[in-house]
């Protein structure tokens, strides 16, 4: 650091003899006194330094973050990032000394000044063989043989890239798969879609411990920070699941790939008492499913429309401020109407409900779900997925915790006695080759009914409280075919209340407005199943 101020002074261009011989007074002074405050055991008292209150103020929680004491580690970055008057080469400073650790702590501060992280280091040029060559040439190969964009192709390389970093994490790193990948989010700062899943492959591999230190190396962290600023929610999101997997300061869980933090997403004060699981259907995902209904406004209306009003994710934005001790979790799976649609057919095996039950079982108990009150949320499927879920938990010695603190389960138009939207695969074109999931949705399968009355025995013994909503307008499935998805009686659980509302299938979860009956009605059920648990 001393090396990099020195240089640092000397390389300014435009100053005289005389300044630039005061500015290496001030420096070497500066210096004089970070070493002596640096020597200096944590409990002494600074007052008799011949110094500036303010640069003492710096060094000393600067120390702090490095005390074995970790509450005065926590309240040091705390203070660090909540003091907004630190002048540039303060942050800079800073920037130099912090570690891995404190860095991450920042990085995961609301707001956090983002002059506390050093730039991403200078990555070396590119050998012949491209960006996703790993020594090959293989994308400038791949886009010789098309006309396919190469954002898309490499998009295709950064989907396969996500299944890999699950099992391949040290391979991926030990190739110099963090700068490349750095390389590549500098280069796509215009598309969204390609820095998401880049920082996904980042979110996979922090959940090794073992290269958190080569993430932090190669500049990860500041990227993070910065992202986790983004007014987008999916990637600001994606960037909280790699911040919490890296802060094994304050994080005990781990978020695997399709686990994501809606709330909080940042280091806090305020306790948390229960957790709200958002599990999606068919075609839906971790965010698009739980967005706001989209309106259709005059154009006078959308002008005076204030923009702010809109969420792109109604748990996100409207329930963690309704209940801010709430942890808020969504939860994401690959689904298709059609195996047409699917990534690899092969793998057809692994969309079954029982597959995907023990699946997601494993990746919430890797997150504590189960350790504290739940309620769970679901549309479509996603409901049938938590019934066999919970059924499958109540045979895992391992998981009765989750059972014993499922609290609430609110249905938004789940085909508890199937549907027949799967009979329409002969003249709706996504469903001639109906996928797995679509096959166990017939209506009156005997698989369904057997899910159905075992989960009905379960909820009546444990008592839960369960909510369902139905929709009553039909829904557009393909040209000119419009049915109603899941009818009431399909929605009807057999327990609990039962509410039909005058939406289709896809916005029955999607609240028009925060004060709609919709939103509102929800809120309730959670926090009268959380009662005991949460203040309203």
């Amino acid at each position: 650091f001393i090396v990099y101020f020195f240089l640092h002074c000397v390389s300014l261009t435009g100053l005289t003899n005389k300044a630039r011989r005061e500015l290496h007074k001030a420096a070497r002074r500066f210096l004089e006194i970070s070493s002596r405050l640096l020597l200096r055991s944590l409990d002494e008292h600074f007052s008799h330094v011949d110094a500036d209150p303010h640069e003492v103020a710096l060094w000393v929680l600067l120390k702090r973050t490095q005390s074995a004491n970790k509450a005065i580690r926590l309240q040091a970055i705390q203070e660090l990032a909540e003091n907004h008057h630190w002048h540039d080469y303060q942050y800079q400073t800073a920037a130099q000394v912090i570690d891995q650790r404190t860095a991450v702590g920042l990085a995961r501060t609301p707001q956090v000044d983002l002059r506390f992280f050093l730039r991403s280091p200078a990555l070396p040029d590119l050998e012949d063989g491209g960006l996703w060559c790993f020594g090959g040439n293989g994308l400038p190969y791949a886009q010789s043989l098309t006309s396919v964009p190469s954002e898309k192709v490499e998009s295709f390389c950064l989907q396969a890239l996500v299944q890999h970093s699950k099992s391949h994490c040290d391979h991926i790193v030990a190739n110099g798969g963090l700068q490349l990948l750095q390389r590549v989010y500098q280069l796509r700062r215009d598309s969204l879609k390609i820095q998401r899943n880049i920082v996904r492959i980042i979110g996979n591999l922090a959940l090794n411990e073992s290269v958190h230190q080569a993430i932090a190396q190669s500049g990860w962290v500041s990227v993070l920070a910065e992202t986790m600023q983004s007014p987008h929610v999916m990637q600001a999101s994606h960037a909280a699941r790699a911040l919490a997997n890296l802060d094994r300061e304050t994080v005990k869980e781990k978020y695997q790939d399709g686990v994501y933090i809606l709330h909080p997403q940042t280091r806090g004060n305020q306790p948390i008492k229960a957790d709200v699981l958002f599990i999606h259907g068919i075609l839906g995902a971790a965010f698009k499913t739980w967005r706001q209904k989209d309106r259709v406004m005059l154009e006078e209306e959308k002008e005076a429309e204030n923009k702010d009003d809109y969420t792109e994710c109604w748990p996100k934005s409207w329930l963690a401020n309704d209940c801010p001790n709430l942890r808020v979790l969504s939860v994401e799976y690959d689904s298709h109407l059609s195996d047409w649609m699917a990534k690899c057919p092969a793998e057809n095996q692994r969309k079954s409900l029982a597959y995907r039950s023990q699946e997601l079982l494993k990746k919430l108990k890797l997150a504590g779900v189960g350790e504290r009150p739940v309620v769970w949320v679901a549309h479509s499927m996603g409901g049938l997925l938590v019934k066999k879920m919970l059924l499958d938990a109540s045979q895992d010695p391992d998981m009765h915790g989750l059972l014993k603190n499922t609290k609430g389960i609110m249905f938004y138009s789940v085909p508890h006695h199937g549907t027949f939207m799967a009979e329409y695969s002969v003249n709706v074109r996504y469903l001639l080759f109906p996928s797995i999931e679509v096959r166990e949705l017939c209506k009156d399968s005997p698989a369904l009914r057997n899910l159905n009355e075992s989960f009905l025995n379960m909820a009546k013994e444990k008592e839960f409280k369960v909510l369902s909503f139905a929709e009553t307008l039909p829904t557009n499935i393909g040209p000119m075919i419009k049915i109603l998805v899941v009818p009431a009686q399909s929605a009807n659980l057999g327990i609990g209340d039962l509410i039909e509302v005058d939406v289709d299938h896809l916005n029955i979860c999607k609240p028009e407005k925060k004060d709609s009956f919709l939103y509102q009605r929800s809120l309730q059920f959670i926090q009268e199943a959380l009662q005991s648990y949460i203040s309203h």
